[in-house]
């Protein structure tokens, strides 16, 4: 019964955007180009997948286990139980779950669809997952897409969502998938980006009656106060039942509350900082979001920055202009490390 008097009195306070600093490197020892990661807030372990591999490291950052699957290359990889991960490709196809304890395969899902002779081989862009269900984004080669639910204790393909042809920007494969239990919505958008811009959308589905409860389209709704400034991409808060997007020509943090949509629900938030109100706004370069502990971490680049509420405004339901603040968290060589691709929280 010591290791969890162990890991209580090694843990780190509670990460702090404002406070925080690089504390270790994680790199595999084979394959070393992390291609995903999954960082799980229930135990502190990190699940990384390289190359057509996934390595466990605990909370402490030691490595527990390497795992070899049949795929060449692992583009996403999620923990959906506490030994069986879900792994996909896009250089392949299905959704497939493998068991870390002892290295196997447990099963695979592929979209089917006997009255449509074109779906076959439909790759998988996103997983997301919820206590009794698996959810995955699927695409065939012809932009075919929907979003397949799969039954964790029956391990069968229980409904499917969303079906679009995925010819325009707004059909588009789900890029990214979260789901919210306390509300019993499944979240997906989808950011594609090119010589005129960017261009996406997000969608609330009612996983129950598979039913859009509510979306919007950027650029084409007609319905922001910001036309033409598109978001370069989409979080969840869960903590805060809001969502959060970043603009991709101004680099303006937008909050929306997930209780209150309508046409036009974003608010943007103001730096109080006068001398660092223009800092990062150029709007140019790779941007990343990920939304942790009431808190909104930003990738510019290769710079991290964190976007947290003020104790003032802490009790306050709905957000405002001035209720978040910005700080930076890396130091200057952190920031030219490289491009951040992904973050994520545990």
């Amino acid at each position: 019964g010591i290791e969890s008097q162990l890991k209580s009195a090694l843990a780190p306070s509670q990460l702090n955007g404002i406070d925080a600093s690089l504390v270790n490197t994680v790199r595999p020892s084979s394959e070393a180009v992390v291609s995903d990661f999954n960082a799980n807030d229930s135990d502190g372990s990190l699940w990384v997948a390289h190359g057509g591999q996934i390595s466990v490291y605990d909370w402490n950052l030691s490595h527990t286990a390497t795992v070899r699957t049949h795929l060449d290359y692992i583009t996403s990889v999620k923990r959906v139980r506490p030994e069986i991960a879900a792994v996909c490709s896009l250089s392949g196809w299905g959704l497939h779950l493998y068991n870390m304890a002892n290295g196997g395969r447990v099963d695979s899902f592929e979209w089917v669809d006997p009255t449509d002779v074109r779906i076959y081989k439909a790759r998988v862009h996103a997983i997301a997952d919820s206590e009794d269900s698996i959810y995955a984004s699927y695409e065939c080669q012809h932009g075919e897409n929907c979003v397949l639910r799969i039954d964790k204790s029956a391990m069968k393909i229980s409904s499917e969502i969303g079906r679009m042809m995925g010819n325009s920007a707004k059909n588009m494969v789900p890029r990214k998938l979260a789901f919210l239990s306390e509300m019993g919505i499944l979240v997906g958008s989808s950011v594609t980006s090119g010589a005129f811009g960017y261009s996406g959308y997000i969608r609330i589905w009612d996983p129950r009656t598979r039913d859009v409860v509510w979306e919007t389209n950027e650029p084409g709704s007609g319905r922001s106060s910001r036309f033409g400034d598109s978001f370069a991409d989409v979080a969840v808060d869960y903590d805060r039942l809001s969502l959060f997007k970043l603009c991709s020509k101004s680099g303006d943090l937008g909050v929306a509350d997930l209780r209150k949509l309508g046409d036009d629900p974003w608010v943007y938030l103001k730096e109080k900082n006068l001398s660092m109100r223009n800092v990062g706004g150029n709007g140019s370069g790779n941007f990343v979001i990920c939304c942790y502990r009431k808190q909104a971490f930003v990738g510019r680049e290769g710079e991290l920055e964190v976007w947290s509420r003020t104790v003032a405004d802490e009790d306050e339901g709905t957000a405002s202009e001035e209720s978040y603040r910005r700080n930076y968290v890396d130091k200057v060589e952190d920031s030219e490390r490289g491009i951040i691709k992904k973050i994520e929280g545990g």
